[in-house]
């Protein structure tokens, strides 16, 4: 056989080569990292976002403790449980359909995606029961907010300012309402990513997407975690 004839060897990139593989990157493990630091550093700018909203909070909050806290005591800490153990369910269900994805468990990823998809719309259904509760009693800033005579926690002579516990519903509904807006972009993303399974799209060695979108559901757990305590758990005692 002449050497015209010879047979030329794949090349490593073909050998490694799968349908979803973009052309720029050179391997699956190079395509996966590049997609998690994107993924951690469009997170970094989330953080950023929302660690204004929380400094203004605790600005606010040291200099009118007395009056958020009245205001604090009128949401539904018991409704704010629920939703943050429907939430940290809800990380444990992602964490299994990734799982399942890394050991060829179609059955039960489609099922973890089914069921972390349920608890987001849980937890965006309680949430507005508490807007709802808001609305009626007249909590909701402008016009015709009303929040007179409540007492401050722990001072029942003392009663909150209106105007103060107006910043603190502000900063509420501000705080909640973005983070509930996460919740609906991340129910989005993982109705893709429940598609993309039962279409059997994910394997132990492609599952990148999940990864990413976990870490997204993460982030909006996370997120909430801070904002019940901070919110919801001011100065209560009996």
């Amino acid at each position: 056989m002449s050497d015209s004839q010879a047979v030329v060897p794949a090349s490593s990139h073909d050998d490694i080569h799968s349908p979803e593989l973009l052309h720029h990157f050179a391997t699956p493990e190079q395509q996966r990292n590049s997609s998690n630091l994107g993924m951690w550093i469009f997170l970094a700018t989330e953080v950023m976002f929302f660690g204004g909203l929380f400094c203004a909070y605790l600005i606010y909050r040291r200099w009118y403790f007395g009056d958020f806290g009245a205001a604090s005591k009128s949401i539904d800490a018991l409704l704010g449980g629920i939703n943050t153990a429907v939430l940290i369910c809800s990380s444990l269900t992602v964490v299994l359909a990734i799982w399942a994805a890394q050991t060829s468990r179609r059955a039960l990823l489609i099922l973890m995606l089914v069921l972390t998809m349920l608890f987001g719309l849980t937890f965006l259904g309680i949430k507005g029961k508490e807007y709802k509760d808001k609305f009626e009693e007249h909590h909701v800033p402008g016009a015709t907010f009303s929040f007179e005579h409540v007492p401050i926690p722990g001072h029942p002579d003392q009663y909150a300012n209106p105007q103060h516990a107006q910043i603190f519903f502000a900063l509420y509904f501000i705080m909640t309402g973005l983070h509930a807006l996460h919740m609906v972009i991340v129910l989005g993303i993982f109705s893709w990513l429940l598609w993309m399974a039962w279409n059997g799209r994910f394997t132990p060695e492609y599952h990148t997407p999940l990864e990413v979108g976990g870490l997204y559901w993460h982030f909006v757990d996370i997120v909430w975690i801070y904002l019940f305590p901070l919110l919801y758990l001011i100065d209560r005692h009996p």
